[in-house]
C-alpha cells in the first residue's frame, strides 16, 4: 500500500510538471516562449518560418545528451523529494512561529487593518512576496558561486551543454533542498509578518492560481532563458530586468562570464551586489563549466556523486587553512 500511494503521488508530481501553470515548465509557458522565440529568430534573421521553426526544435538540442541528462535528473530528483519532503518543515510551521515571535515581541498585534482596504493589503503582500522571493533566489544562487562546498553542487546545473526549459530543472538534489528550504523561508516569512499585521484581510494577487508577477514572468517567455534563442533587452531595461540573453551569459563559458547576473527576474540586485552583466548580442556563446568536454560529464553517476567528493575536499582544504592561520 505505502508503494502504491509513492508510486501514485510520483506520477501526480510529474504530470503537474507539465500541467500545472503553478511550475515553471507548463505547457502553456512552454507553447508561448516556443511562439515568441520564432517571433524573434524571424525578425532577426529574416530565414523561413520553417527554417526557424527547425531550430527551435533541433533534435541536436532537445535530444542532445546533456538534454538526455536534464530528463533523467528530473524524474529522478522527482522520486527523491517524494521521499525527503516530509522530514523538511513547512510554512505553516515557519510562518507560526514567526507569528508567535512577534506577538512575544510586541505584546499584541497593531491590526492596522483600518489603514488599508482588503486589495491594498493583498497588493502590499503580493508585491512583498515577489520582491522577498526574488531576492532569495538572487542570494542563494550567489553563495552557491561562491561558497565552493556549494558550488560543487550546483555544478551540475552549469554542466549542461546544451539547454532546454527543463534545465531549470537540472538540480543535484542537495540543491533541490537548499532551494526548497529557501522557499519555505520566504513563504513562512511572508504570511507570519503579514497574518501578525493585517489578519484575515491577507491575500495573494494571482492567476490561475499564480502570483500575478510569476505569472507574467512565466508568459513573457521566461523559459527562453535556459534555451539557446538569446533575446536581449534594451540596455536601460536590462538593467531592471534580467532578460533571457543574460541568463545565458550566466552559463557561458567565456571567463569573463562566470558569477555573473546571479538573478532571478530583477536585475537591481546584481546591480547592488556588483555582479550585472548586460548582454552582448554578437557574442557567440557556449554553455557548461569550461570548453573542456570531458568524457563521462553526463552520467548520472558524475552528476550524482562527483560532487559529494569535490565538497568534501574543499571543506577539508578550508579546515586546513583555517587550522594553519591559528
Amino acid at each position: 500500500m505505502m508503494f502504491e500511494t509513492f508510486f501514485t503521488d510520483y506520477y501526480q508530481s510529474i504530470s503537474e510538471t507539465l500541467l500545472s501553470p503553478r511550475k515553471r515548465v507548463f505547457w502553456g509557458y512552454l507553447l508561448l516562449a516556443g511562439l515568441i522565440g520564432l517571433i524573434w529568430l524571424k525578425w532577426r534573421t529574416r530565414g523561413s518560418w520553417s527554417e526557424q521553426l527547425r531550430s527551435i526544435l533541433s533534435p541536436s538540442v532537445w535530444w542532445s545528451e546533456s538534454a538526455r541528462a536534464d530528463y533523467k535528473i528530473l524524474l529522478i530528483n522527482r522520486a527523491f523529494m517524494l521521499g525527503i519532503a516530509p522530514a523538511l518543515f513547512t510554512q505553516t510551521a515557519l510562518a507560526t512561529a514567526i507569528f508567535l515571535q512577534l506577538y512575544e515581541l510586541f505584546g499584541s498585534r497593531p491590526l492596522p487593518a483600518s489603514l488599508l482596504p482588503d486589495w491594498g493589503v493583498a497588493i502590499c503582500f503580493t508585491l512583498f512576496f515577489f520582491l522577498l522571493d526574488d531576492f532569495a533566489r538572487y542570494f542563494v544562487h550567489m553563495i552557491m558561486h561562491r561558497i565552493p562546498a556549494l558550488w560543487a553542487f550546483h555544478k551540475v546545473h552549469h554542466s549542461a551543454r546544451t539547454m532546454t526549459p527543463f534545465t531549470v530543472l537540472r538540480t543535484h538534489p542537495v540543491e533541490g533542498i537548499l532551494f526548497g528550504l529557501r522557499s519555505v523561508c520566504v513563504q513562512g516569512i511572508s504570511i507570519g509578518l503579514f497574518l501578525f499585521l493585517f489578519g484575515d484581510q491577507v491575500d495573494l494577487v494571482t492567476v490561475l492560481g499564480v502570483n500575478i508577477f510569476v505569472f507574467v514572468f512565466n508568459v513573457a517567455g521566461s523559459n527562453l532563458r535556459h534555451s539557446h534563442v538569446a533575446i536581449h533587452y534594451w540596455p536601460w531595461l536590462e538593467k531592471i530586468l534580467i532578460s533571457p540573453a543574460q541568463h545565458q551569459i550566466h552559463h557561458s563559458t567565456l571567463p569573463r562570464h562566470f558569477d555573473r547576473n546571479f538573478g532571478a527576474v530583477l536585475a537591481i540586485w546584481d546591480r547592488i551586489g556588483g555582479s550585472l552583466t548586460l548582454s552582448e548580442p554578437e557574442t557567440e556563446l557556449k554553455f557548461g563549466v569550461s570548453d573542456r568536454v570531458t568524457a563521462g560529464e553526463q552520467s548520472l553517476k558524475n552528476l550524482y556523486l562527483a560532487p559529494f567528493g569535490e565538497a568534501f575536499r574543499s571543506l577539508v582544504r578550508l579546515l586546513r587553512k583555517n587550522t594553519q592561520q591559528r
